[in-house]
């Protein structure tokens, strides 16, 4: 993890994320931006590895940057820094493409801890947020039968590849396939799942035992 990205406009929470992130990944470097504009510009400026994004900002919502940044910099993972964990704005920030949803009102310690797995291809949720995902998106018997016949083989391998963190790139140098081929997968197996994050793609692979 090279170079992180933290917008959040109140300077309290940029301290706290700072303070995880730089524990988590010592070695980093860590941009701060206290509104959506200074996100968007650092954006547009530099690739990141890992983006924390709050939602409610000053001057508009987080998720207008994880989708912007889903598209620019697809080997960033985006994840939400919030304290709100309803499900209008999980399931709104999940569509927009983050792959994460973290709450700051957990210890510092929880915080890390998440922070830290994403090198080992986990993705970042708080145990709240997991278990809502989980309740959502876990199939049935019935349901995971027929969600996983509509798959190819190919398509099951890349989901559990996808579910475990791992970039588009590096899918396709597993699979020797080109990088294009492995978009293409993606786009098909998040249209016939009904799925737009990684982070629902993890909920599914583990319901059919990919995980």
């Amino acid at each position: 993890m090279n170079k992180i990205l933290i917008v959040d406009d109140l300077p309290q929470a940029r301290s706290l994320l700072a303070n995880a992130a730089e524990k988590a990944f010592p070695e980093t470097t860590i941009e701060l931006a206290d509104s959506l504009r200074a996100g968007q510009q650092a954006a547009a400026n530099c690739q990141f590895d890992l983006a924390l994004i709050d939602l409610l900002l000053q001057d508009g919502h987080g998720t207008e940057l994880i989708s912007e940044m889903s598209h620019t910099q697809p080997n960033c993972t985006l994840v939400v820094a919030s304290v709100m964990g309803d499900d209008d704005n999980l399931f709104k920030a999940l569509q927009a493409g983050a792959q994460g949803y973290l709450l700051k009102d957990q210890s510092q310690d929880q915080l890390i801890f998440q922070l830290s797995g994403i090198a080992n291809g986990s993705l970042p949720l708080s145990p709240s947020i997991a278990r809502k995902l989980m309740q959502y998106f876990q199939p049935n018997q019935g349901e995971q039968s027929a969600s996983t016949a509509v798959l190819s083989v190919r398509e099951i391998e890349v989901l559990g590849f996808l579910a475990k963190g791992i970039r588009l790139v590096d899918i396709a140098k597993q699979l020797e396939i080109s990088h294009h081929t492995v978009g293409d997968h993606v786009k098909n197996i998040y249209r016939k799942l009904n799925i737009n994050s990684r982070a629902e793609a993890a909920i599914k692979a583990q319901g059919f035992g990919l995980l």
